[in-house]
Protein backbone atom coordinates (compact mmCIF):
# COMPACT_ATOMS: atom_id res chain seq x y z
CA UNK A 1 0.00 0.00 0.00
CA UNK A 2 2.92 2.28 0.89
CA UNK A 3 4.28 2.60 -2.95
CA UNK A 4 0.38 2.43 -4.88
CA UNK A 5 -2.63 2.71 -2.82
CA UNK A 6 -4.83 2.41 -5.89
CA UNK A 7 -3.44 -0.61 -7.26
CA UNK A 8 -3.48 -2.55 -3.61
CA UNK A 9 -7.33 -1.20 -3.38
CA UNK A 10 -8.25 -2.70 -6.64
CA UNK A 11 -5.99 -5.86 -5.93
CA UNK A 12 -7.42 -6.50 -2.40
CA UNK A 13 -10.88 -5.16 -1.84
CA UNK A 14 -12.04 -5.00 -5.76
CA UNK A 15 -10.25 -8.13 -7.01
CA UNK A 16 -8.98 -6.57 -10.32
CA UNK A 17 -5.59 -7.95 -11.42
CA UNK A 18 -3.42 -8.51 -14.94
CA UNK A 19 -5.67 -12.02 -15.31
CA UNK A 20 -9.42 -10.51 -14.66
CA UNK A 21 -8.37 -6.85 -16.30
CA UNK A 22 -11.18 -6.10 -18.50
CA UNK A 23 -10.67 -6.99 -22.42
CA UNK A 24 -12.46 -4.33 -24.30
CA UNK A 25 -12.34 -6.69 -27.59
CA UNK A 26 -13.63 -9.82 -25.90
CA UNK A 27 -16.19 -7.15 -24.83
CA UNK A 28 -17.56 -6.31 -28.05
CA UNK A 29 -17.67 -9.78 -29.31
CA UNK A 30 -19.82 -10.53 -26.31
CA UNK A 31 -22.20 -7.79 -26.86
CA UNK A 32 -22.62 -8.49 -30.85
CA UNK A 33 -23.20 -12.08 -30.32
CA UNK A 34 -25.76 -11.66 -27.81
CA UNK A 35 -27.45 -8.94 -29.97
CA UNK A 36 -26.98 -11.75 -32.78
CA UNK A 37 -28.83 -14.41 -30.63
CA UNK A 38 -31.29 -11.95 -28.77
CA UNK A 39 -32.48 -11.10 -32.42
CA UNK A 40 -32.89 -14.42 -34.24
CA UNK A 41 -35.85 -15.58 -32.95
CA UNK A 42 -37.97 -12.44 -33.52
CA UNK A 43 -36.87 -12.35 -37.16
CA UNK A 44 -37.59 -16.01 -37.47
CA UNK A 45 -41.56 -14.90 -36.24
CA UNK A 46 -41.08 -12.04 -39.06
CA UNK A 47 -40.33 -14.63 -41.66
CA UNK A 48 -42.42 -17.54 -40.86
CA UNK A 49 -45.42 -15.86 -39.33
CA UNK A 50 -48.32 -15.01 -41.58
CA UNK A 51 -48.53 -11.27 -42.58
CA UNK A 52 -52.32 -11.39 -41.10
CA UNK A 53 -51.86 -10.72 -37.95
CA UNK A 54 -47.90 -10.13 -37.94
CA UNK A 55 -48.42 -7.42 -35.05
CA UNK A 56 -50.17 -10.14 -32.74
CA UNK A 57 -47.66 -12.69 -33.76
CA UNK A 58 -44.61 -10.61 -33.05
CA UNK A 59 -46.40 -9.23 -29.24
CA UNK A 60 -47.15 -12.73 -28.49
CA UNK A 61 -43.89 -14.41 -29.04
CA UNK A 62 -41.92 -11.21 -27.92
CA UNK A 63 -43.26 -12.07 -24.44
CA UNK A 64 -42.54 -15.58 -24.94
CA UNK A 65 -38.90 -14.87 -25.52
CA UNK A 66 -38.90 -12.74 -22.87
CA UNK A 67 -39.80 -15.20 -20.33
CA UNK A 68 -38.08 -17.41 -21.70
CA UNK A 69 -34.67 -15.36 -20.93
CA UNK A 70 -35.92 -14.41 -18.09
CA UNK A 71 -35.78 -17.93 -17.14
CA UNK A 72 -32.69 -18.35 -18.36
CA UNK A 73 -31.34 -15.25 -16.81
CA UNK A 74 -33.10 -15.99 -13.26
CA UNK A 75 -31.68 -19.85 -13.56
CA UNK A 76 -27.92 -18.78 -14.26
CA UNK A 77 -27.88 -16.01 -11.53
CA UNK A 78 -29.57 -18.54 -8.78
CA UNK A 79 -32.76 -16.08 -8.64
CA UNK A 80 -36.38 -16.78 -8.42
CA UNK A 81 -37.21 -18.06 -11.87
CA UNK A 82 -41.31 -17.27 -11.77
CA UNK A 83 -40.27 -13.77 -10.39
CA UNK A 84 -37.32 -12.81 -13.17
CA UNK A 85 -40.47 -14.37 -15.82
CA UNK A 86 -43.02 -12.26 -14.24
CA UNK A 87 -40.54 -8.75 -13.82
CA UNK A 88 -39.26 -9.35 -17.27
CA UNK A 89 -42.79 -10.00 -19.41
CA UNK A 90 -44.12 -7.15 -17.56
CA UNK A 91 -41.56 -4.70 -17.89
CA UNK A 92 -40.98 -5.83 -21.50
CA UNK A 93 -44.98 -5.49 -22.31
CA UNK A 94 -44.95 -1.94 -20.32
CA UNK A 95 -41.96 -1.02 -22.82
CA UNK A 96 -43.94 -2.36 -26.17
CA UNK A 97 -47.33 -0.53 -25.16
CA UNK A 98 -45.38 2.38 -24.43
CA UNK A 99 -43.64 2.33 -27.81
CA UNK A 100 -46.81 1.35 -29.60
CA UNK A 101 -48.82 4.49 -27.84
CA UNK A 102 -46.11 7.17 -28.97
CA UNK A 103 -46.29 5.02 -32.63
CA UNK A 104 -50.05 6.34 -32.24
CA UNK A 105 -49.70 9.88 -31.13
CA UNK A 106 -47.36 10.51 -33.92
CA UNK A 107 -49.77 8.65 -36.44
CA UNK A 108 -46.98 5.89 -37.47
CA UNK A 109 -48.97 3.19 -38.97
CA UNK A 110 -47.71 -0.36 -40.07
CA UNK A 111 -49.82 -0.97 -43.01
Amino acid sequence: MKNNALEAHARDELGINDITRPNPLQAAMASAASFISGGILPFLVSVLAPINGMVFFQYGFAILFLGVSGAVAAKMGGSNIYKSICRICLWGTVAMFISALVGYIFGVRTS
